[in-house]
């Protein structure tokens, strides 16, 4: 599915879009020809996207700034898009957020914060859109979940369960929408060069250690991103080094996962 196949381009809304992966991911659908709808609490950076993106392009770029943490945010979105007459044929969930540190030491605030994003907005946002796509019979999904998805993460313990959701929820839809016309794919990237990232660092030095190669390029993700979501892949891993790491993770006891974690973890203290 892409807008080469049909007379009048496609629109992809691609959440979290003001920077890091998002942003490559609205740089990656407008090379191809999508018009956008990007989604982000910062209008400033959207808007300075937008516009590069329909100068360099010649694509439509539309700018929503909404908080989807908030519980009605995914359903006013899908109403306004409804009202203005827009579909969205690609759904890219891909706000998010993480916090780096022990458990104990993050009050329950912000453990309810990295929910309502990560797994209250993004159900949200498949639970409002989704369902036109089936009706049409034609839509593609692409949610960004992370290869913390497949092992215990202690440091980031939260963060990496919601991502696990993801994964789960990415892989249990792709079954019940089989035969609807409908794809959803789990986009499963390792450490990646963001301001998410560089955020963490300033958490920890022991992250400032991280040698470049296990570092990913934003640009690098978002094509992998791009391209599983279009062939209709239900998971993509970026990264021979992270599909090893993914592959080594099924293999091996989740009681020896658990304690090699957690002897990094505390190493890293």
């Amino acid at each position: 599915m892409g807008p080469r196949n049909r007379a009048i381009a496609e629109t992809a809304l691609i959440t979290g879009a003001s920077s890091g992966i998002g942003a490559a991911l609205a740089r990656r659908f407008a090379r191809a020809g999508f018009n956008l709808v990007l989604v982000a609490r910062s209008a400033d950076k959207l808007k300075a996207l937008a516009t590069s993106l329909s100068d360099t392009h010649g694509v439509k770029s539309w700018v929503v700034a909404a908080d989807l943490a908030l519980p009605e945010a995914a359903k006013k979105l899908a109403v306004s898009m409804k009202r203005a007459r827009r579909r969205i044929d690609v759904l890219v969930n891909n706000a998010g957020v993480a916090e780096y540190g022990p458990f104990v030491k993050m009050h329950a605030a912000r453990h309810r914060e990295l929910i309502a994003l990560n797994v209250a907005g993004l159900t949200a946002m498949l639970a409002h859109f989704v369902p036109p796509m089936v009706a049409r019979r034609r839509g593609r999904v692409l949610n960004v979940a992370s290869i913390a998805a497949f092992q215990p993460v202690p440091l980031l313990a939260t963060y990496a369960a919601t991502k696990a959701y993801v994964l789960s929820l990415t892989e249990s839809l792709s079954e019940e929408l089989k035969g609807t016309g409908v794809s959803i794919t789990a986009l499963c990237p390792g450490i990646t060069a963001t301001h998410m990232l560089d955020a963490a660092r300033r958490d920890s030095k022991e992250l400032t250690k991280l040698p470049g190669f296990v570092v990913g390029a934003a640009e690098a993700v978002a094509d992998e991103g791009f391209d599983a979501c279009l062939r209709g892949e239900v998971i993509r891993v970026p990264g021979a080094l992270n599909r090893a790491a993914t592959l080594a993770a099924g293999a091996t006891p989740k009681w020896l996962l658990r304690r090699v974690g957690g002897a990094i973890a505390r190493g890293m203290k």
